[in-house]
């Protein structure tokens, strides 16, 4: 039996307190936790609808979630090797730090790889931080010369 879940609607709080400690150990991030109360009720649709594009694999630790990967699909208009144009995308790979380094983040994606890969998605796409490149790299992951830039409202 596998260590690894998909989350469910009742781990909306859960998934939300490993996002909180992923964006803890960003340097400069805004580290603020008063944006979970109105996030909660959108992260709990989104976990209840196992047919959209959105998934969360968690590997449980006594009393919570001990580590986190959530993906979404995204549509982008096809090309050479995705004429589909179907992309994963990877974010919040989070795990509480007394649970690291027994493989649970490794694990969580092998899940979601595997989710996306039932999807139909041509690529998988994530921002990695320098501790996470070997786990990734590992993984066939590999750096794209693309720059990305972002616009907030």
């Amino acid at each position: 039996m596998s260590l690894v879940r998909r989350a469910v609607s009742e781990d909306a709080e859960e998934l939300l307190r490993l996002r909180q400690v992923l964006i803890d150990s960003q340097p400069g991030a805004d580290t603020s936790a008063d944006w979970h109360g109105e996030s909660l009720a959108t992260v709990r649709g989104r976990l209840a609808d196992p047919d959209g594009g959105f998934a969360a694999f968690v590997v449980d630790h006594p009393e919570r979630a001990g580590a986190l990967v959530v993906g979404t699909l995204e549509y982008r208009i096809g090309r050479a090797g995705n004429p589909h144009g179907r992309i994963g995308y990877v974010f919040s790979v989070a795990t509480d730090p007394e649970a690291r380094r027994r493989g649970y983040a490794r694990a969580c994606m092998e899940e979601l790889v595997r989710w996306f890969r039932e999807q139909g998605v041509g690529q998988i796409d994530l921002t990695a931080s320098a501790e996470a490149v070997p786990l990734y790299a590992s993984m066939g992951f590999v750096r794209t010369p693309d720059p990305l830039m972002r616009l907030r409202f």
